[in-house]
């Protein structure tokens, strides 16, 4: 997947057709009552980023969102404005070359469905289908994207991996996951297994191993306390980032700069390319990154 190109217009026509602009809430903008058997991991044997006339070295970018009750204002600002804002900027910057994303919805390890992905798009389907995703609102602790880096390492099939060796992107969004939680280890494991349809062998560190080696993963954490986290900081040391929940207008320009950053780009120059009012938004959250870049350890 991942030919055609997203623009503007499109957007605007499917914005218009679901009546999102004047949607009060996410409840009328994501009308799903059910996990639509498309995104549902168990039925899911792979999903394919390929290269493509329309994007000859295509980079396929993982975007999951927390849907855990806490949280259903992020699908809907992610709905609203950045899923836009973000496909815009990427294209309109040439930040990187021939992206195609994959979204995908993450909660509680006991939801109905903890975990929905959709296929890697370049065009509007990226919206189409994010929309379609359903927000159980569910979670009682146990919020686990580690299912979303075990589907990226064991059900994706990439061009940028297995043709040039190269690594894609996965964000995670949301708040603390306490998925390393050895007190529910069995829960866990029991979960894993029903939500695949697979016996699953592999312990959170073992899930996150896999997906590094076709992935660069980075989480953001809507709020400015992440470093009193206890899980998902220890996983990804120098990875996590954090913004305030009245700041998420910033996540398009976080996101790109972030990979921006990964392929060798200084600090100062990813924030200086935005506009003034965000600089300091994304200096502040770039700055907890440690990650090597082409030209060493930025920070």
């Amino acid at each position: 997947m991942g030919r055609g190109s997203y623009t503007a217009a499109d957007w605007n026509k499917l914005k218009n057709s679901r009546n999102i602009a004047s949607a009060k809430n996410e409840k009328e903008i994501f009308k799903s009552q059910r996990c639509d058997q498309r995104f549902d991991p168990k039925f899911i044997r792979v999903r394919e980023a390929r290269d493509s006339e329309d994007h000859p070295e295509s980079l396929p970018i993982i975007i999951g969102l927390d849907v855990t009750a806490s949280m259903g204002y992020l699908a809907e600002k992610v709905a609203k404005e950045a899923l836009n804002e973000t496909m815009m900027k990427l294209y309109s910057t040439s930040a990187v070359k021939d992206p195609t994303l994959m979204f995908a919805a993450y909660g509680d390890a006991s939801d109905e469905s903890p975990l929905q992905v959709t296929q890697f798009e370049s065009d509007i389907r990226i919206a189409e289908q994010l929309l379609d995703l359903w927000l159980e609102n569910g979670g009682r602790g146990m919020v686990t994207p580690n299912m979303l880096w075990y589907f990226a390492a064991k059900h994706t099939s990439l061009d940028n991996f297995e043709k040039r060796k190269k690594k894609g992107f996965i964000f995670t969004i949301g708040d603390e996951a306490d998925c390393r939680n050895d007190s529910e280890k069995d829960a866990l494991m029991y979960h894993y297994n029903r939500v695949f349809g697979e016996d699953i062998k592999m312990d959170v560190d073992e899930m996150l191993a896999a997906a590094e080696e076709k992935f660069e993963i980075f989480h953001i954490f809507l709020n400015d306390h992440h470093q009193k986290a206890k899980y998902l900081v220890k996983l990804l040391p120098g990875h996590t980032m954090a913004i305030r929940p009245d700041e998420i207008d910033a996540i398009p320009e976080l996101i790109i700069s972030t990979m921006q950053m990964t392929n060798g780009m200084q600090l100062e120059k990813a924030v200086n390319q935005w506009p003034e009012l965000k600089q300091p938004i994304l200096k502040k959250a770039l700055s907890d990154l440690k990650i090597k870049g082409k030209k060493g350890l930025i920070f």
